[in-house]
C-alpha cells in the first residue's frame, strides 16, 4: 500500500486532485477539510473490492482476492486516520513523540508541509519516513533550483 499511497499523494493529490488537497496544506480552523473527501474515495474503493469478493453480491463471479484487497484498504484507512490525522496533525489526540520512528514520521511529514503550493516537496509516503536531514537538503536544493517555494519555518 505504501507505493499506492506515495503515487496517489504525489501524482493525484499534488496533481489534478490539488483542489481537494490544497486546504490540507493551508492553516484553517475548520473541523473538516476538502481533503477529507479522499477518505470517502478510499471507503468506496474498499467497499467495491468487498463487493467484488462477495458471493452474496457477485454469485459465482465473485473474485476472492477482492475481499482481501478490501480488508487491506480498510486497515490502511484506519491506520492512516490514527497516525496521519491523529498523531501527525493531532486532529483526534495530542501526543508529541520525543524519539524513535514516530518522531521521524512526524518530522518527515512536517517537512512535506514545508512547501507552499503543490510543486516540489518531499516525503509523499506514509509509512516510510526518510532521514529528516536528507529531506531538508532536498528542500533546500528545490528552493535554490526554483522548483518549490519553501516556507521560511524549516
Amino acid at each position: 500500500m505504501e507505493c499506492v499511497a506515495w503515487s496517489s499523494h504525489k501524482y493525484v493529490m499534488h496533481g489534478f486532485g490539488w483542489g481537494w488537497h490544497r486546504d490540507h496544506h493551508e492553516r484553517h480552523d475548520r473541523l473538516l477539510e476538502k481533503n477529507d473527501l479522499y477518505a470517502l474515495v478510499g471507503a468506496a474503493i474498499s467497499i467495491s473490492f468487498f463487493a467484488l469478493g462477495s458471493p452474496l453480491i457477485m454469485g459465482a463471479a465473485a473474485w476472492w482476492p477482492g475481499t482481501w484487497i478490501g480488508i487491506g484498504v480498510l486497515i490502511y484507512g484506519i491506520v492512516y486516520s490514527l497516525i496521519h490525522d491523529g498523531l501527525i496533525h493531532q486532529r483526534w489526540f495530542h501526543y508529541v513523540p520525543r524519539d524513535g520512528y514516530a518522531k521521524r514520521l512526524v518530522q518527515a511529514h512536517k517537512l512535506h508541509h514545508a512547501t507552499a503550493g503543490k510543486e516540489g516537496g518531499v516525503s509523499f509516503g506514509f509509512v516510510f519516513a526518510r532521514d529528516p536531514q536528507v529531506l531538508k537538503r532536498e528542500l533546500k536544493a528545490q528552493r535554490e533550483a526554483g522548483i518549490a517555494k519553501v516556507r521560511d519555518s524549516i
